[in-house]
This record gives C-alpha cells, sequence and structure tokens, in this order.
C-alpha cells in the first residue's frame, strides 16, 4: 500500500537521489542501512525484483511525523530528467557544483523519495506547521546517496542535498 492511500498522511514534496543504474543496490542493503539509522523508523512495503534488487519500501517515522515512499526508476526518462534538471540548476549553481552537475547528467537510475506529513488530530491544527520535522528525509536522503555514489536533489528548488563527494 502506498502512503498515498493512507489517510493519516499527506504528500509533501519528492526528492530524487540520482546515480548509475549499475550501482542500484540489493533490497536487503537498503533495508539494513535504513534499519540502522534509527531506532524510530519502521519499514514496511519492501519489494525488490527476482534478482533481488531494490524496488521500494515504505519508512514510518512516528515520532517526526514523517514517512517515506522511496521507489526506484532507470532508463532514459531518468536520464531526460537529469539533463532537464542539470539545464535549470546550471544557471545558478557554484562553480564548485559543476562536476556534480556533470556527473548527474550521465546518471541513469534514480530513487524517488516521496515525502509525507502525518495529518495532525483537529485539535492540533494550530500546531500543524510546527510537528513535520525534516531530519527522516535529510538523513534518508544522504544514506542512499552514500549507497549508490549518487546525488540527492530537490528538483523543486534545484538543491543538492547530499552526496557531492
Amino acid at each position: 500500500m502506498s502512503t498515498f492511500e493512507d489517510s493519516r498522511y499527506r504528500w509533501r514534496e519528492t526528492y530524487f537521489v540520482l546515480f548509475p543504474a549499475a550501482k542500484r543496490p540489493p533490497l536487503g542493503i537498503v533495508e539494513k542501512k535504513l534499519a540502522s539509522l534509527s531506532k524510530r523508523y519502521q519499514l514496511s512495503n519492501q519489494t525488490g525484483d527476482a534478482e533481488g534488487k531494490f524496488e521500494s519500501l515504505t519508512l514510518a517515522s512516528p515520532d517526526d511525523f514523517a514517512a517515506l515512499d522511496i521507489c526506484y526508476t532507470s532508463g532514459p526518462e531518468v536520464l531526460e530528467q537529469a539533463a532537464e534538471l542539470v539545464q535549470e540548476m546550471g544557471a545558478t549553481a557554484a562553480p564548485e557544483q559543476r562536476p556534480v552537475l556533470r556527473r548527474i547528467k550521465q546518471y541513469d537510475g534514480r530513487f524517488d523519495v516521496l515525502h509525507f506529513e502525518q495529518i495532525a488530530d483537529a485539535a492540533d491544527e494550530d500546531d500543524e506547521d510546527e510537528l513535520l520535522d525534516p531530519s527522516a528525509l535529510l538523513i534518508v536522503l544522504e544514506a542512499l546517496a552514500k549507497i549508490t555514489g549518487g546525488v540527492a536533489v530537490d528538483p523543486a528548488s534545484g538543491t543538492i542535498l547530499g552526496g557531492e563527494g
């Protein structure tokens, strides 16, 4: 079940981790790494392909009022979107980011990381913006970038979030 179908959550934004598809990790490696990041994280809906490579999973972090759906995509559409992102980001990129942007253009694998916010009860609506903690999102993006040797990107703002090295 996608978190989109869970009435306790609402989608906030989608982030990417771009990487060479040849470095797509096994499901077990992703599970182990994400589970080791925090005892508070709850993994569910894990799927892999016939070879045991990562396909998708859901990570819930109730203490952060957040959940993440992570799914894998590859192929020409990823290359096209990476090239578009680089073009958009290139105009405002700092000189030290140019090598990272050149690498991104070659990446044909991507994790889509959909960030969801747990909806507050009616009594807590006034504090709604104060409940969501983005730390789970940032920690997971960095971990996925390290596992794949890729780069985490916020496509909405054109910001590189991790994995630049």
